[in-house]
């Protein structure tokens, strides 16, 4: 039988870098052929030869009702009727941003964009006109799109600045980036001493979606948040991952129970927000938003912001994750899977360590969870390998890199659950 997935790849490496997209998807890092998805609905997805796989990256992240949900098809529907774009406002962008507003009180206004790297990279700049600071922190392992200034590795020492991560970046446009370890307190209080009346803003994933499932400590991040008040820097967060996706008032709000009165000064929102379609945001107070153009300085525009289609889809994603016992039920789904594939692997002898926040989780063959990048990085990638591919002949998909957390959807059943750590522990003995 013709394998179509790898005729496809052959066909799109003509006409396509690498075949794909965006990177990961090309399968480089664990070997073999993507999988190109004819079609999804609820939990799954069907490739090309027509394999059905439980889908636990949910287009890595937005699907958190699962695919082809029946209230989120009929708004797209109706509203693509009305019109796929205009270029003029819309009374559903209001709607939107008041539903956004709604959840997560830490902002007053919002300015809807269209991409996740969009939204990061137009925080950081109004973060710097806000505060009319340049240097900014942000922290080795967190992802915050591939605007050129954010898209660094950490440098060779505490005084000197970040690296390019990719060529194409020159090195003086990421001069003022400060690249710290994650949930290193002593050295971000060093970076302040040596750094702190000219930092714009300390950026960073409260929890790490981009090094596996990596949550910031309580103390640090109530370090961060003490330390940018004292200076008069500003604390963003970058939920484009967490935002909604680990609970209805996002990962902030997880943090707002440990550390009293706590909030960030920015966020930075995506995926779930625009239920699947290509929609993000950042928001903050008003004072700081209103340096925005057209009522401030700061400069930032896009022709399909606000798109019309796309916030019918996410503003009745929105809507029925904020449903009564929806996250409840979420989050106990996704705990039951961590929680089996943990006990499959401890029966195995496999070291492995998991943790997981509302609908989002995260595993690695390590005995402990990592704190850092750098502890992520000892996490043995081909034994990781050989599990994603004995996961996927299994008919379970998962991220194909280690360093990418994992998705459960509200379609997911205790079915899928159970399937999941039944294939999972017979891959575990095999390792």
């Amino acid at each position: 039988m013709t394998d179509r997935n790898q005729t496809l790849f052959d066909r799109a490496a003509q006409v396509i870098p690498g075949g794909v997209n965006s990177p990961v998807r090309a399968f480089r890092a664990v070997g073999g052929t993507p999988r190109f998805v004819q079609r999804a609905q609820g939990a799954y997805f069907w490739d090309a030869n027509g394999q059905k796989y439980i889908d636990y990256i949910g287009s890595w992240g937005p699907m958190i009702l699962g695919h082809g949900h029946p209230a989120v098809l009929e708004a797209v529907q109706k509203a693509a009727l009305d019109g796929f774009s205009f270029g003029a406002p819309t009374e559903r962008e209001i709607e939107l941003a008041e539903e956004i507003l709604k959840h997560v009180p830490s902002m007053e206004m919002v300015r809807l964009v269209s991409s996740g790297t969009e939204a990061g990279m137009s925080a950081l700049r109004l973060a710097r006109g806000a505060t009319g600071r340049s240097k900014f922190i942000k922290f080795e392992g967190c992802y915050h799109g591939h605007a050129d200034a954010l898209l660094v590795k950490a440098g060779s020492g505490l005084a000197t600045f970040g690296n390019p991560t990719s060529a194409g970046v020159p090195p003086e446009v990421v001069r003022d980036t400060l690249v710290l370890e994650y949930n290193n307190i002593q050295q971000l209080e060093e970076a302040f001493a040596l750094h702190g009346k000219e930092l714009a803003c300390v950026m960073i994933e409260p929890i790490a979606g981009n090094m596996n499932f990596v949550r910031a400590s309580v103390p640090f991040m109530k370090r961060c948040r003490e330390l940018c008040t004292e200076y008069g820097a500003l604390l963003v967060f970058d939920e484009v991952m967490s935002g909604f996706r680990v609970a209805l008032g996002s990962a902030q709000s997880v943090y707002a129970k440990a550390i009293p009165g706590f909030k960030p000064d920015m966020t930075v929102l995506g995926k779930v927000i625009g239920g699947g379609m290509p929609l993000a945001a950042f928001g903050g107070p008003r004072e700081i938003m209103r340096q925005l153009a057209p009522t401030g300085p700061v400069y930032q525009a896009g022709t399909l912001s606000g798109n019309p289609v796309a916030t019918a889809c996410g503003l009745t994603t929105l809507r029925e994750i904020a449903k009564p016992g929806f996250f409840e039920a979420l989050s106990a789904r996704t705990q039951s899977l961590v929680d089996g594939l943990k006990g499959a692997a401890a029966a195995a002898g496999v070291p492995f360590s998991a943790d997981c926040q509302g609908g989002m989780f995260g595993f690695l063959l390590l005995p402990e969870l990592a704190q850092n990048y750098a502890q992520v990085m000892t996490s043995d990638s081909p034994k990781f390998n050989k599990l994603f591919h004995g996961l996927l002949d299994g008919g379970v998909y998962i991220a194909p890199a280690l360093y990418e957390a994992g998705f459960v959807s509200g379609a997911h059943t205790e079915a899928d659950i159970a399937e999941t750590v039944r294939v999972a522990a017979d891959v575990f003995k095999s390792l």
